[in-house]
């Protein structure tokens, strides 16, 4: 074996296959040179224009998105600042609807009370009328029945009016006194 290898090395063939020969070696260099090159020149500076492009796009994205941000949060911040006006507002316009109501319903009162007072006096004068209807009525019915009375006791006719009513009258009111 030992002399296979020898007459091998003497002829010089290489017994290693794993081991390349120089030419190939060489120009598998040269080549991956000139691939590495053309690489270089042609396909990096278009994937660097596509990374630059889409960092620009995703930088302009970012500055949109903070712009829009910012612009939603102006308008939230109109919004409430509206909500908080509307709501002083509605409260406003609930305390003078509630001022309004109580004057209302004050002045509802007032006018009540004043008909029920000018219904009540109305009523007394109607009653105070109409007792002193009745009391006329009354006194002359009396003082007619009393005379007609005492005609009949004393058995002759009574017939002097003005007597016969100034006695009925100071009969009725010693009645009213004693009724006191």
């Amino acid at each position: 074996m030992i002399t296979t290898q020898l007459v091998a090395a003497a002829e010089g063939e290489d017994l290693n296959p794993l081991i390349p020969h120089v030419a190939e070696i060489v120009l598998s260099a040269v080549v991956f040179l000139l691939l590495l090159f053309l690489i270089k020149k042609f396909v990096v500076p278009g994937f660097e224009k596509a990374y630059a492009a889409r960092t620009a796009a995703i930088e302009g994205g970012i500055e949109e998105a903070q712009a829009a941000q910012k612009e939603a949060q102006a308008a939230l911040e109109k919004y409430n600042a509206q909500l908080a006006e509307a709501r002083h507002e509605a409260a406003g316009i609930r305390e003078e609807a509630k001022e309004q109501g109580a004057q209302i319903l004050a002045e509802m009162r007032a006018q009540a009370q004043a008909e029920a007072e000018r219904i009540t006096s109305a009523a007394h004068a109607q009653v105070e009328a109409e007792r002193a209807q009745v009391v006329a009525q009354l006194k002359s019915e009396v003082g007619t029945l009393a005379t007609d009375l005492a005609s009949r006791i004393v058995g002759e006719a009574l017939t002097d009016d003005a007597r016969s009513a100034r006695t009925v009258e100071r009969f009725i009111a010693e009645l009213e006194e004693s009724a006191n």
